[in-house]
Parts: C-alpha cells; sequence; structure tokens
C-alpha cells in the first residue's frame, strides 16, 4: 500500500469513528474541540514541529521557543477563558475547594523574582496554566462524566491509528534513529520513544477503564459495539507500546489496570479504605528506597531484570545535574534550569543534549526548590483525599482517577512528568475540583459539597 493511500485511508476511518462512534454523546459541548486540539499538542508534537518550522540552535530555541506555538497556545488559552466566563465558572469557590494547587501556581508565577530569566518564566508559566484551563473547560461541561470519556476518546482515536500510520509508511517522521548505534527509535506521531510510551499508556489506562466500567451493561448492543471498537484500540496501543520499548510506561500502565480491576471487585467495593491505604503505603516505600536508601538500590534492581544498572543513563544525569548546586529553597525559576550556563554545564558533563531531569521531583527541586516540591506535595495529597471521596460516591469516575494518581508518583521516579506531560494533564482530570455550573440541573462529580446528597441523586447525576 502506498503511504498517500494509507494516509487517506487514516483520514477516512478518523472521520468515520468521530461520526459514527457507538460512544458518541451529542449532548456534550462542542467547546471540548478545544480541550481535544491541547491534548493533542501535549501529546504529540508542538506546531512548528508539524509544520517543519526551525527555531534555530538547540540552546538558543529552548529560550526563544516559536512564534507559530505561542500564537497557537495564547490563541486556545483565550478561547478557554471564553468558554469558562460564557459558563459563568465560580471561580471563587474553585479558588477556594483547590487551595493547593492554587498555591502552587502562584508560587510559581513568584518565582519571576529571583529567576535569571524572568521573561521566559513568565511565558512558560502561562502557557503551562493553559493546561489547568482546558480541563476546567471539559470538568464544567454539563455532563461532565461523558465529557471526559468524549475528549480522551477523541484524543486516542486522532493519535493511536496516526501513529500506526507514521511508524509503517512515514518512516521518515515516525522513527529515529541513534546517531552511534543507528538502531531505529519508534516515534511515530510524537518526539521520542518515551512520549509514545506516555501517549499508549494514556490509552490504555482509558480504554481499559471504558471497558471494566460498560462491563455490567456488555449485553446491550450499544454497549457491544463500544467495547469492540475499546477491544481493538487496545490492540493498536499494546501494538505501539511495544515498538516503543519504553519499560516505564509498560509497568505503569499494568500498575494502572490492576488499581482499576480492584476498584471494581467486590471486596474492595466492600471495604474502600484497604486499597486507599495500601496505595500510598507502597509509594511512600518506593520513595524511601530511591531517594532514602540510595541511588544503588535502583541500580542493583534494574540489573536484576535485565534493564541497564544505569537506568539508560539516567543516574548520570541526575549526577550532572545536583552538581549544580542551584537554590536549594527556592530553585532556579519556574521552568528555567535548562538555561543559559547551567544547561551548557549539564551538557558538557553528560555528553548530550538533554532537557529534562528524567525525574519528576528532581525536576520540581531544581526549578522551585523545597518550597515548591512541598507545595507540590500537598496538591497530590489533597487531590488523594478528594479522589478517596469520589471513589465512595462516584465510582466509575473515582476508579480512573485512582489509576493515574497511583501512576504519577512511580512514573516521575525515572521521568519528569510533572512539568505538563500528557499522563499529568490527563490526572488533572480527576484531581481538580470543579463547582456546579451554574444554572444548570444535576450536580458536579467534582463537587465536594455533592457527598451529601442521597446517593439515588448521584446515581442519576452521573449515570453513562
Amino acid at each position: 500500500m502506498s503511504p498517500s493511500l494509507a494516509l487517506l485511508l487514516w483520514l477516512i476511518l478518523l472521520l468515520g469513528l468521530l461520526y459514527f462512534d457507538p460512544a458518541r454523546d451529542r449532548l456534550t459541548s462542542v467547546a471540548l474541540w478545544v480541550p481535544v486540539t491541547w491534548l493533542f499538542i501535549v501529546g504529540s508534537r508542538l506546531p512548528s514541529q508539524w509544520l517543519g518550522i526551525q527555531v534555530g540552535q538547540a540552546a538558543q530555541a529552548l529560550e526563544e521557543g516559536s512564534p507559530v506555538d505561542s500564537a497557537i497556545y495564547s490563541a486556545l488559552i483565550l478561547l478557554a477563558i471564553g468558554i469558562l466566563m460564557s459558563r459563568c465558572f465560580e471561580w471563587r469557590i474553585f479558588f477556594s475547594r483547590n487551595l493547593a494547587l492554587v498555591a502552587f501556581l502562584s508560587f510559581a508565577l513568584l518565582s519571576i523574582c529571583w529567576s535569571d530569566f524572568p521573561l521566559v518564566t513568565f511565558k512558560r508559566w502561562f502557557r503551562d496554566l493553559g493546561n489547568y484551563l482546558v480541563i476546567l473547560v471539559a470538568l464544567s461541561d454539563p455532563r461532565p462524566l461523558e465529557a471526559v470519556r468524549t475528549l480522551l476518546r477523541r484524543f486516542c482515536y486522532v493519535l493511536i491509528p496516526l501513529s500506526v500510520l507514521l511508524v509503517k509508511y512515514y518512516p521518515e517522521i515516525g522513527r529515529r534513529y541513534d546517531v552511534w548505534t543507528g538502531v531505529a527509535e519508534y516515534t511515530g506521531a510524537t518526539m521520542s520513544k518515551n512520549m509514545l510510551g506516555v501517549l499508549c499508556l494514556t490509552s490504555g489506562i482509558f480504554f481499559f477503564w471504558d471497558v471494566v466500567t460498560r462491563w455490567p451493561e456488555r449485553r446491550t448492543r450499544r454497549t457491544k459495539r463500544i467495547i469492540l471498537v475499546d477491544v481493538v484500540f487496545i490492540a493498536m496501543t499494546l501494538y505501539l507500546l511495544n515498538m516503543s520499548s519504553s519499560a516505564t510506561s509498560s509497568l505503569c500502565l499494568v500498575l494502572g489496570c490492576l488499581v482499576i480491576v480492584a476498584t471494581s471487585s467486590k471486596m474492595v467495593k466492600r471495604h474502600p479504605t484497604l486499597l486507599t491505604v495500601l496505595i500510598p503505603i507502597g509509594i511512600c516505600l518506593n520513595l524511601v528506597l530511591v531517594f532514602g536508601v540510595g541511588m544503588d538500590i535502583n541500580a542493583e534492581l534494574a540489573g536484576a531484570v535485565g534493564r541497564d544498572p544505569t537506568l539508560t543513563g539516567r543516574t548520570v544525569i541526575w549526577s550532572a545535574i545536583l552538581s549544580t548546586h542551584t537554590n536549594p529553597l527556592f530553585g532556579a525559576g519556574y521552568e528555567t534550569f535548562w538555561l543559559g550556563p547551567r544547561l551548557q554545564q549539564v551538557w558538557r558533563q553528560t555528553g548530550s543534549g538533554i532537557n529534562e531531569a528524567h525525574n519528576g521531583y528532581l525536576e520540581v527541586y531544581l526549578n522551585l526548590g523545597i518550597f515548591g516540591a512541598v507545595i507540590l506535595a500537598g496538591f497530590l495529597i489533597s487531590s488523594y483525599r478528594s479522589i478517596c471521596r469520589r471513589l465512595e460516591t462516584f465510582p466509575a469516575l473515582g476508579s480512573l482517577s485512582l489509576s493515574l494518581w497511583t501512576i504519577l508518583p512511580f512514573y516521575n521516579v525515572t521521568e519528569a512528568a510533572f512539568k505538563g506531560q500528557l499522563i499529568f494533564v490527563t490526572f488533572l482530570l480527576g484531581a481538580i475540583i470543579v463547582p456546579p455550573t451554574p444554572g444548570v440541573r444535576g450536580i458536579s462529580f467534582n463537587d465536594t459539597s455533592s457527598l451529601a446528597k442521597p446517593s439515588s441523586d448521584l446515581r442519576e447525576a452521573v449515570s453513562v
């Protein structure tokens, strides 16, 4: 099959899926295309990269960015703000119920005061603000549960088949080759094998969760069709995940699916605290091994399962970036550690052009110091408490949220996902508490005040 014909077939398949999708909900807002577009950019490539626009030298590009990217990001952010204003979004209630998140974003903005690159800090803070605004667009939809499903489904409908297409028929786009060994790395619609792994992780978790939550209604004709589509996409996702060779995403996918199965079991439904207590204990033990015992333990564990004892060079990177000696309390400034002399120093020590710490906790520490890391930890703790309450009241979304929350701390041991990566943006769908939309009947599954409502009302409000 020629690449042009394959591209045409992909386009026809995409349009057919979007129009004839058995899971399509015609009552969700057309505004969902704004977060879908945003997730497409976060989960694949920047607009300038899709258009083949060169920004300049690597170090210069990291500081200046692309005017095309800035314009598209700004347009999407303004659209999101306009949508929220048209819905009369209750900002005061939102701020009061998300204090930890507001504190983290405020501290990140305040880091302009001590950043060596204050303008870059503000530009990147404003860009990353869009991660939260587009999620609010989805969660403030009059049908929030179906909006979440529609958002993730459309996103996967576009990128998963597109990645298969690029890998098989457009290798100059969907593959990269190691400059030393010449070994092929499969990237699909993304820029690296690790990003392809994150795309597969997000897709795999969503479609598995969708099958599990719809399984009790599997005898209905519509549900059978939806599950069939889900299974096909799970197969494509596993194919791409195997091509990506991303060990972190593979392990996290297994972990996330186990959490979803556990939340659906009768034992956990009878004793929900059993799971919600075991998960933080396991995460704390893992973090103690990583940061308390030392990196040698991780190297031995990696070697025991046949992986690179240096975690594919990550321990070398960690040693290099810690030798830069940034401000331990406040960091270098939001998203500006990888600029200027620090960047050149790390490049000289590692012999590579990296621009992330490959560890989410170190990344936050480098940019915002101990204070920023503590505030982020507070946000994770508060979001976990909200998810646990939601698990008892809204089990459908609660299981997905708990799965993503469980994955996030483990994933950030070897990857930097707190800097607005796809898995973190998806996690925000269950972490942010959103007040009900004024003038809309029913309740929001993110509104903690709804916990006092009778269970019959809750079931009606979140019926699928």
